[in-house]
C-alpha cells in the first residue's frame, strides 16, 4: 500500500519507482480518483453546513409565522440531506476504488537494488564454502539409493496427486531433525521468539501481507473462506495487524515452524522430479517488526541468521541481491540465499530474506507510538526463510552422498538423531 500524500507531493517520483519495476505510470489515474473523492467529501461537508444552517432558521420562521419561509427552509433541509447522503456514498465508493487500485501496485524499491530484467541480473554479494568434489557422478536426492526407501512419490500421487511426497523412516527423521535444529538455533543463538500459529487465516490477513488481491491463484482457499498460508509470514506479520504498539516493544523477532501450501500456479513443467517444488512443505520462518530507521540493519542481521544455519550444516551457498525484475511484489529489497545442489550442479534458492518497509504495515494499519510522545508511525516489517526444511533436506542428502548410496550427515544433526551419523544404503539411520 502506498502513501497517497507522497504521491500527491511527487507524482513523477512515484511513476519513476513504478518504471523500475516495468510498470506503466499510474499517478495521473490515482490523483484523478483522489481529487474526485476529495471533491465529494468537500461537497458533502458544504451541504451538511447548509443543512444545519437551514435547520436552525426553521424555528425562527415558524415563530414569526412566516409559512412560506418555513416551507422553503424545510424543503431545503430535505434536499440538502439527500445531497449529503449522495455525496458521502459517492466519496465512499471512490475511496474504495482508490484503495483497490493502490492494493494492486507493487512496493517501491530500495535505491541500491540493482536494475535488471530477471534472475540472470541478480548480483552475488558473497559466497561461502567450496562445493565438494565427488569421485563419482553426483545424483539428485531422489536418485540416491539410501533415500529411495524413505521418499515415496507414487503413494503420494495416489493419495493427493502430483507434487506431493510421503516420507518415512530415516529420511522422515532427518527432515524432522532439521526443523528442530533450525528452531533451536534461532531461539538460543539468534534471539528469536518461538511462535506457533494457525495455517488457516481470514482473507484480510492475506491482503495485509500482499498475497491478495493479485496473487490469489498461488494459494488455496477453503469453501468457508479461510486461506491456507503459503508461509508463516502471513500469520507472524499480522500479529501486529490494526495495532498501535509502544516503541519499547520493538523490535519483535518471531520464528515459527509450519506447514505451507502453494498451488505453484505457473510452474507447470518446472522441477517435477523429486521434492524441490511441492504443494505442501515445511518452513521455518523468521519475521521482524522494527522501527523504520532500524529495518535495513535488521535485514542484514536476518540474512546472517539464515546463512548461519547453512554454515552449521556445512553446506556451500551464495547470497545474491535480487534485481528489480526478480524481486517480489511487496518487497523493498531481497537477499536470496542459494545452496549448492551437486545433483543439479548448480545453486538453488533455499531462503529469501526481505524488507518490506512500511508497505505491509499500511495495508495492516500497524503502527507504533514513539517514546517521545509523537504521532504514531507505521512500523517496518521483514521476513525470511530460516530455512525451507524440504530444500535443506535435499541439500543435506545430495552434499553428503557417497558412492555406495549412503549419506554422511552433518555433525550438527547428530544430537538430534540420537547419535546417528549416516543414512545407510538401505535407508536406515546408523
Amino acid at each position: 500500500m502506498h502513501d497517497i500524500r507522497a504521491i500527491r507531493e511527487n507524482p513523477q517520483a512515484f511513476d519513476a519507482a513504478l518504471a523500475r519495476r516495468g510498470e506503466a505510470p499510474m499517478s495521473s489515474e490515482i490523483l484523478a480518483l483522489d481529487e474526485a473523492r476529495r471533491a465529494r467529501i468537500l461537497a458533502a461537508e458544504t451541504a451538511q453546513a447548509d443543512q444545519n444552517r437551514a435547520a436552525k432558521e426553521i424555528g425562527a420562521a415558524k415563530a414569526a409565522g412566516n409559512d412560506a419561509e418555513f416551507n422553503r427552509l424545510r424543503d431545503e433541509v430535505s434536499a440538502k440531506k439527500s445531497e449529503v447522503a449522495r455525496m458521502q456514498t459517492e466519496a465512499k465508493e471512490l475511496d474504495q476504488k482508490l484503495a483497490d487500485l493502490l492494493m494492486t501496485l507493487p512496493n517501491r524499491l530500495a535505491e541500491d537494488v540493482p536494475d535488471g530484467a530477471d534472475e540472470s541480473d541478480n548480483v552475488e554479494i558473497r559466497r561461502h564454502g567450496t562445493p565438494r568434489s565427488f569421485g563419482f557422478t553426483a545424483r539428485e536426492h531422489h536418485e540416491i539409493e539410501g533415500v529411495k526407501p524413505g521418499m515415496d512419490f507414487e503413494t503420494a500421487a495416489k493419495l493427493s496427486g502430483s507434487r506431493f511426497v510421503v516420507m518415512s523412516g530415516g529420511v522422515a527423521r532427518i527432515h524432522r531433525a532439521l526443523a528442530q535444529f533450525m528452531l533451536d538455533t534461532h531461539i538460543e543463538e539468534h534471539g528469536l521468539s518461538e511462535t506457533w500459529t494457525p495455517v488457516l487465516v481470514r482473507e484480510e490477513m492475506m491482503y495485509g501481507t500482499g498475497q491478495l488481491p493479485k496473487f490469489g491463484e498461488d494459494s488455496y482457499k477453503t469453501t468457508n473462506g479461510w486461506w491456507l498460508v503459503p508461509t508463516a509470514e502471513v500469520t507472524l506479520t499480522n500479529i501486529v495487524n490494526d495495532m498501535v504498539i509502544d516503541e519499547g516493544y520493538l523490535p519483535r523477532r518471531y520464528v515459527a515452524h509450519t506447514q505451507c501450501f502453494r498451488s505453484e500456479a505457473g510452474s507447470a513443467g518446472r522441477d517435477t522430479a523429486g521434492m524441490l517444488r511441492q504443494h505442501q512443505f515445511e518452513k521455518v520462518e523468521m519475521v521482524s517488526i522494527t522501527r523504520p530507521e532500524d529495518s535495513m540493519e535488521e535485514h542484514a542481521r536476518m540474512t546472517r541468521c539464515a546463512e548461519a544455519i547453512l554454515e552449521k550444516l556445512d553446506l556451500p551457498y551464495r547470497t545474491v541481491v535480487l534485481c528489480s525484475g526478480d524481486i517480489g511484489f511487496g518487497m523493498l529489497k531481497t537477499h536470496d540465499i542459494e545452496v549448492w545442489l551437486p545433483g543439479q550442479n548448480t545453486y538453488r534458492e533455499i531462503s529469501s530474506v526481505s524488507v518490506a518497509g512500511d508497505f505491509q504495515a499500511r495495508r495492516m494499519n500497524a503502527r507504533y507510538k514513539p517514546a517521545d510522545g509523537g504521532k504514531p508511525q507505521f512500523v517496518h516489517t521483514l521476513n525470511g526463510s530460516g530455512l525451507a526444511v524440504g530444500r535443506t533436506l535435499i541439500a543435506v542428502l545430495e552434499n553428503g552422498q557417497t558412492a555406495d548410496g549412503s549419506v554422511d550427515l552433518p555433525t550438527a544433526l547428530h544430537p538430534y538423531l540420537r547419535g546417528k551419523t549416516r543414512l545407510s544404503a538401505d535407508g536406515t539411520l546408523v
